[in-house]
């Protein structure tokens, strides 16, 4: 693995999530559609960082397990794919397809026998946890 994948930089996504969560919690105050688009992306928000966490875990240890390396991968494509149709916010759908394109870069680099850089995912994971507070 690249020295430049550490799970530190992973956990940001989480974190930003949870402040997604905790900034729309005031939802009293707020119209219906952004109420939605707060239920939506806390939604998508917690879902997509466990299972980038689980990305990151598993390809860090895929030496010891390389198919539970390709399970937590595949589950990631799986509820992408989900959160994709769900999703009645553009901006959402956006930061969802920006992250499919990341899990399609890290399936490249692990069928091409590479070391699948990581932080991009990081990156999109965290892109959308942004559009969840913007």
């Amino acid at each position: 693995m690249p020295d430049s994948i550490t799970r530190a930089g992973i956990t940001r996504p989480a974190t930003l999530a949870v402040a997604a969560l905790i900034a729309v919690l005031p939802l009293s105050v707020v119209s219906c559609s952004a109420v939605q688009k707060a239920i939506d992306c806390g939604n998508t928000a917690i879902t997509v960082s466990n299972d980038v966490n689980d990305v990151v875990t598993t390809f860090n240890n895929a030496s010891n397990d390389a198919t539970a390396a390709g399970q937590a991968l595949q589950k990631l494509k799986n509820d992408l794919d989900q959160l994709g149709k769900n999703s009645s916010n553009t901006d959402v759908a956006k930061a969802v397809t920006d992250l499919n394109t990341q899990v399609q870069n890290i399936q490249q680099a692990v069928n091409n026998k590479q070391a699948p850089d990581l932080k991009p995912l990081g990156d999109a994971a965290g892109n959308l946890a942004k559009v969840c507070t913007g």
